[in-house]
């Protein structure tokens, strides 16, 4: 009978290996007793959300430093938290943030709920966040399911099932192995493997701990795992985007609304963003527009966008129809999200202005 995977033997390895993250307790504090804060692994988990390690990082750090408790985050203003968002991407994560912070805060007198099933209930939690707070903060047996650990699955297993359909097979097999003794170190085991040895291109088979029973890597088949569904093309979305600066040194911005792509984010007033151009949009303000010659591009999860760029210089004695005048010493152009920074790097970084 071939070797069965056992979860003693990853822990062994994780004991020797873990990621040191700014969030995580590694397993010799663990095993010294000192306790992972659920507010810090709540938040780490929401900014991982289809966001990378090295990405996070230094969003956590400025976060938990500004507001180092639920009850801080809570009290902090829906502006100062998504200014400190921006960049970090898919903004509805920041939205939920905050609804959290407050629920806990106002509802459940700052405390982390520590089972899945009541994680659940929080704003902005789904199943693999409840299941990685639960493991992680308060070591519950939960199964912990993100990319890395398909991976591991898929390959232990040799699962040729295409992702997406193959999610309840491998969420089995990782269910399956998950241990009763340390599953929060375990949760993270498996995802350090697959970051660092189990890795998409070139895995490093010779020195994991998994090799023995990885039914994959005896028939050679790891590195065509997991296999994916092929995704269909992205559409290409255009528009057009007003960026504006008042002879005071003023610059015209709106906060879009809460709801819909980049919600509650600062940005510059424009067209709406549509597969085919429209000829002619209201502009925000009476000026004599100059139109740039490179466009801002930016890709999101489900389209690609370019969007022709306008500026402007504005007189003292104009009304915006869109948008209000935010003071030169009250704006950070790190405030904007990703591709309005874009356009706003074209217009006054790049252009010398």
């Amino acid at each position: 009978m071939r070797d069965q995977p056992k979860a003693a033997e990853l822990l062994d390895w994780y004991d020797q290996h873990a990621r040191k993250m700014p969030w995580r307790v590694g397993p010799a504090d663990r095993k010294a007793g000192v306790a992972p804060d659920p507010y810090r692994i709540w938040m780490s988990e929401i900014m991982l959300q289809q966001t990378t390690v090295a990405a996070v990082k230094d969003f956590f750090l400025r976060f938990t430093t500004r507001w180092p408790t639920v009850q801080d985050l809570a009290a902090a203003k829906d502006e100062d938290v998504m200014g400190e968002w921006a960049g970090l991407g898919y903004y509805a994560r920041a939205r939920n943030l905050l609804k959290c912070a407050r629920h806990v805060t106002d509802e459940l007198g700052g405390v982390f709920p520590d089972t899945y099933e009541d994680l659940l209930k929080l704003p902005g939690v789904g199943p693999y966040t409840a299941g990685a707070v639960s493991a992680i903060a308060f070591d519950q047996a939960a199964t912990v399911v993100d990319g890395n650990v398909e991976r591991v699955m898929s390959r232990l297993y040799d699962i040729h099932t295409p992702l997406p359909a193959a999610k309840p097979e491998l969420t089995e097999r990782a269910a399956a192995l998950t241990p009763s003794k340390r599953p929060g170190d375990y949760a993270q085991a498996v995802m350090d493997l697959g970051a660092t040895i189990c890795s998409p291109k070139n895995p490093a088979c010779g020195i994991c701990p998994w090799r023995s029973p990885c039914i994959a890597r005896r028939q050679g088949t790891a590195a065509e795992l997991p296999k994916k569904t092929p995704k269909k093309p992205k559409p290409t979305r255009v528009g057009t985007i007003y960026v504006a600066r008042r002879v005071d040194g003023a610059f015209l911005l709106e906060r879009r609304p809460d709801k819909g792509l980049l919600g509650g984010m600062l940005g510059w007033p424009g067209s709406e963003w549509q597969e085919a151009k429209v000829a002619e949009h209201q502009k925000p303000i009476s000026a004599e527009w100059k139109t740039l010659p490179t466009e801002a591009r930016h890709t999101f999860t489900h389209f690609h966008l370019k969007l022709t760029v306008k500026t402007a210089l504005v007189p003292m004695d104009r009304t915006p129809n869109q948008g209000d005048f935010v003071a030169q010493q009250d704006f950070r152009p790190s405030d904007l999200p990703t591709v309005m920074r874009k356009a706003f790097d074209l217009a006054f970084v790049k252009a010398g202005n």
